[in-house]
């Protein structure tokens, strides 16, 4: 026979300590499931178009059919050793990415340093070098990253014997940026503040432990 049972429920000002911790623990867990780092992806892959990295992409099928080009960003976070940020492309000179950085990113001193180290190797070699970026191994981070870079030359000349380790150290550090970005971006979203405004919002109901009701 059906039973009915009655439950106190409350929101989440009304809540212990405790048990308000338990109900932002709650949101934390499930409220990131969804493709949170989507806005980060896409001002990387504006960054990457001024630097002169032409990200590879593949394809992903969309739920209601079709399929859309998805770039190959990868990371892992943010609390073991190992964890990082690495991508996947092709990377050239960019006309005038130095000015257009600063115009994107007027504030971030650390894009700047990374054009301008771009920048100054290619006058170096005369804007020709060039750099594929693939990912090994089972981890993302910026040495996860296989980067051979060449001097297209029409008469061979060589590269500088700076060029090499100068491309390969920006574009790790271009990986580095990505990561710190998106632990940034992580730590906002999970943050006090942020958790208890999207639950009030949502008018999520808790029992008096914390646990989700409605």
């Amino acid at each position: 026979m059906p039973e009915i049972i009655e439950t106190t429920v409350y929101r989440l000002a009304e809540l212990s300590d405790a048990a308000r911790e338990k109900a932002r623990a709650w949101y934390r867990e499930a409220a990131l499931d969804h493709e949170w780092f989507e806005f980060v992806f896409d001002d990387f892959q504006r960054i990457c178009a001024i630097l002169g990295v032409d990200l590879r992409t593949t394809p992903a099928r969309l739920h209601g059919g079709g399929s859309r080009q998805n770039p190959c960003i990868y990371f892992s976070g943010f609390w073991n050793q190992g964890d990082g940020a690495c991508f996947e492309g092709h990377y050239r000179h960019a006309k005038g990415a130095p000015r257009q950085i600063r115009d994107h990113a007027p504030g971030d001193a650390e894009l700047h340093r990374i054009a301008d180290a771009l920048h100054a190797v290619q006058r170096r070699n005369f804007y020709q070098l060039h750099a594929g970026i693939a990912h090994r191994d089972r981890y993302y981070h910026e040495y996860c990253m296989a980067i051979s870079v060449e001097r297209r030359s029409p008469v061979w000349q060589d590269m500088t014997a700076d060029a090499e380790d100068a491309v390969i150290e920006a574009l790790r550090d271009l990986a580095r940026w990505l990561y710190r970005r998106l632990e940034r971006e992580h730590e906002y979203l999970t943050s006090d503040a942020v958790v208890e405004e999207a639950i009030l919002a949502n008018g999520y109901t808790f029992t008096g432990n914390g646990r989700r009701f409605g």
